[in-house]
């Protein structure tokens, strides 16, 4: 029997190297909502629920160009004993690129000393606040993981003070674990870096923002969904948070009238913290190779722990 391969949606404009693979192995080639009977399907963020899962062969495997997994429903997968994988590793070193370059951005006023320039003003040093030495920060980091870890190493180089929290995390690498608690009441700089589920939904809303520093910076690279924006909201009205930076948000794309788009000590970039030429190019290779390895049985370089069952 042909086996299928379908590419849902992708973050990468060409196709070629899917293409190239279809054709080397013998394989139909599918885009977009065609799922019935797809052995391998390469997905960016096409939600695939119960039932579509339900329409692949048996056995398939389910590939997600990037890290999180949130738009695949793992349980459902599990149940049917369909693998997921996601590829960890394509851009992290971008995503922690990002991330400090955001949090050095609010620290440093960079944009409000760039929109009063812009408009023709001649702003002090001092005109929007305080600007801390970056020496005296501590950056609590949500989540431990390798782009937890790469931006930790990134803000240290800056004299940063870097702490972490992960519960699932028995150590880091050098990279200090705290509580909870701990983390909020001690960080001048909090950045997200943590997966999107239900028990991190919201993490950050009014009862998380009540316990931080006043002043506080907060990035969010990882999910929108890590942020209640109307705790948000809430907590600059309050002058808890002294700014945000935020490369994902709930949902995608924001409303043409949500009001994170009026706020001046609001940073958006609009989810392209994963994104580099190289980045791109990494990520559809590895992509490819792990359907590769899906279809010739081989064991799969990057599988997604999954609810219930082994697969």
């Amino acid at each position: 029997m042909t086996r299928v391969i379908v590419v849902t949606d992708t973050p990468v404009g060409d196709d070629s190297l899917e293409r190239a693979l279809a054709a080397q192995l013998g394989a139909e080639y599918r885009r977009g909502d065609a799922l019935d009977g797809a052995d391998v399907v390469l997905t960016n963020f096409a939600p695939l629920g119960a039932g579509e899962l339900a329409r692949l062969a048996d056995g398939a495997v389910v590939i997600r160009y990037g890290v999180g997994v949130d738009n695949v429903d793992l349980t459902a997968a599990a149940a049917r004993r369909i693998r997921v994988c996601n590829v960890p590793d394509y851009g992290a070193n971008v995503v922690a690129d990002h991330a400090v370059m955001l949090a050095l951005m609010l620290v440093r006023r960079v944009r409000e000393f760039d929109a009063a320039l812009h408009r023709g003003e001649d702003p002090d040093a001092d005109a929007f606040g305080p600007i801390p030495s970056l020496e005296g920060l501590t950056v609590g980091l949500v989540g431990a993981g390798r782009i937890a870890r790469m931006a930790a190493t990134r803000f240290r180089a800056f004299g940063c003070t870097t702490i972490a929290y992960d519960p699932l995390a028995e150590s880091a690498d050098g990279l200090p674990l705290v509580p909870w608690a701990e983390l909020l009441a001690r960080s001048d700089v909090v950045s997200l870096h943590a997966p999107l589920t239900d028990e991190s939904h919201h993490l950050l809303d009014d009862d998380a923002f009540a316990a931080m520093r006043r002043g506080v910076h907060v990035v969010n690279t990882a999910r929108g969904g890590l942020v209640d924006h109307d705790a948000l909201l809430r907590a600059l009205d309050a002058g808890i948070v002294a700014g945000a930076a935020l490369d994902v948000t709930e949902p995608e794309p924001l409303p043409r009238d949500a009001p994170l788009r009026s706020r001046p000590e609001v940073i958006l970039t609009p989810h392209v913290a994963f994104y580099s030429t190289e980045s791109m190019q990494r990520l559809q290779r590895l992509a490819v190779e792990e359907a590769r390895r899906a279809l010739a049985g081989e064991p799969l370089r990057s599988p997604v722990p999954l609810p219930v069952g082994d697969v």
